[in-house]
């Protein structure tokens, strides 16, 4: 968020999908009364720091990092908020004071606060908790936008692959040292992440798409999903149909690994410094590919989702659920979720982050990757996404730049040196003949060489008979010392 779009936010004032808080000190139950109601209509942008005018009178900076613990601590509390939300307040500067924001998206659940429902009418957040009718449409509003809330009774704890459930725990833990998550069993994780649910307008009770989707056994997934698989190919020299290929059908955990697998084995990587650490490039795009790929896909549909790898791009394709055509860019881009369960366990995972960042943290890796050529991104029915790839050299060539100068400057040297070459070729030729001549020469020692062997072997037996002569040598001078030595200690006695 920017400055000048907060200030076209300010301008609008409040109202469906737009709502302000002044919170200076601390954070008011309204700002998740609030939060409740964007998740349940269409969602909506929430600004702390601000008065119902529109004025900012600003967040102290003293009390702003609590503020930031406590919104994250009571959105991943179930008794606070159900199902659990992941989102995060981001800093504003406006004429010198700070300003909180954070973008709201529509759940695909029905999200409730401190146990009641709440809905956005105009500028106010509604209870409907006790409106029967009220609560139906939204219920029944939810499950008709969301695939991904399609409950399947008859899937069972046995259809899941539970071995990934301490994974994910663990995961999770990684992203949060204090995840709540990382307590919960099985089913308590499950229903936390709003993967197991009370489908209230049909009466269902089960696993939802999102919960066999990202647990489901393969089969299983087949069976609820047939329509989902991801196709990764590379083309390269053969366009017309591919030099490899992989195709992925799997959980969307290992899913995830796979396909981020497949774009490292085909591209080449780059870092850059970020902070005090070199930065994977191309995991970051990877990255970001990958889980719009899986987390934003329309699972309805039977297109099968695509990675394609050629020389100069890299392409995704899947189907969406659009609600606007044409190019996205940062500046005209409002993030919506298509599938909020799955997204969500994405961030609490950390195979993503909040919504809105992807496209951020797409344009600016891939600028560093491309030196300087932009990703584009085109919603449509079928959502596609394009980034630029770098020659493989390319990496190469750019650590061999500094020493362009060096190698123009050894040019002349080289060219100097041509015709001393060629005048030591006719003193080469010239001394072949020399050394054809030596060769019978050194023929004519090996038989002299052949004659002295055996007087050789006759003079190691006088060798041998010698030792004892060099042993007496040797005895004879130690005693010869000490004779010396005597004569001295006797001198003082004959004086």
């Amino acid at each position: 968020m920017t400055p000048e779009r907060l200030k076209d936010l300010l301008s609008r004032g409040e109202g469906w999908d737009i709502e302000f808080k002044e919170c200076a000190d601390a954070l008011s139950n309204g700002v998740f009364e609030t939060v409740c109601s964007f998740s349940n209509r269409h969602g909506g942008h929430l600004l702390l720091g601000v008065n119902d005018d529109g004025k900012v009178s600003g967040v102290s900076r003293g009390a702003a990092k609590g503020i930031h613990n406590n919104f994250i601590s009571l959105l991943n509390n179930s008794r606070k908020i159900s199902p659990s939300l992941y989102l995060s307040l981001e800093e504003v500067e406006i004429d010198g004071k700070l300003v909180l924001y954070v973008y709201v998206p529509v759940s695909s659940q029905v999200v409730l606060c401190d146990g009641k429902i709440y809905d956005r009418s105009e500028d106010a957040d509604i209870d409907v908790t006790k409106s029967t009718d009220l609560a139906a449409d939204l219920y029944a509003r939810k499950s008709s936008l969301f695939s991904e809330r399609e409950v399947f009774p008859y899937a069972t704890l046995g259809d899941m692959r539970p071995e990934l459930v301490p994974r994910v725990k663990q995961m999770a833990a990684n992203r949060l040292r204090n995840h709540p998550w990382k307590e919960m069993d099985g089913m308590e994780l499950f229903k936390s992440a709003g993967l197991y649910e009370d489908d209230k307008r049909t009466g269902k009770r089960g696993f939802n798409l999102a919960g066999i989707l990202l647990f489901g056994r393969d089969e299983v997934i087949r069976s609820c999903a047939p329509g989902y698989m991801t196709d990764c190919l590379l083309r390269r020299n053969d366009i017309d149909r591919y030099d490899d290929r992989r195709t992925v059908g799997t959980n969307l955990i290992d899913a995830f690994d796979r396909i981020i697998s497949f774009i490292s084995e085909h591209t080449m990587d780059r870092f850059f410094p970020i902070g005090v650490r070199n930065v994977s490039v191309r995991s970051w795009i990877a990255r970001e590919l990958v889980s719009n790929l899986l987390a934003h896909r329309e699972y309805s549909s039977s297109f099968m989702s695509r990675v394609i790898i050629e020389k100069e791009r890299m392409v995704t394709e899947n189907w969406n659920r659009s609600r606007m055509f044409g190019k996205l860019e940062p500046d005209n881009f409002t993030p919506l979720s298509k599938n909020p369960i799955i997204a969500r366990f994405f961030v609490n995972i950390g195979y993503a982050d909040e919504l809105g960042s992807g496209m951020r943290n797409l344009y600016k890796y891939t600028r560093i990757y491309t030196n300087g050529a932009e990703p584009e991104l085109m919603e449509g029915e079928i959502f596609r996404a394009i980034i630029p790839l770098r020659d493989s050299l390319d990496p190469l060539k750019d650590s061999l730049e500094p020493f362009s100068p060096l190698k123009d400057s050894l040019s002349p040297l080289k060219g100097s040196l041509t015709p001393l070459k060629g005048s030591l070729s006719p003193l080469k030729d010239s001394l072949d003949p020399l050394k054809d001549s030596l060769s019978p020469l050194k023929d004519s020692f090996d038989p002299l060489n052949d004659s002295l062997d055996p007087l050789n072997d006759s003079l190691d037996p006088l060798k041998d008979s010698l030792d004892p002569l060099s042993q007496r040598k040797d005895t004879l001078r130690h005693n010869n010392g000490t004779l010396r030595q005597n004569k001295g200690s006797l001198q003082p006695l004959t004086d």
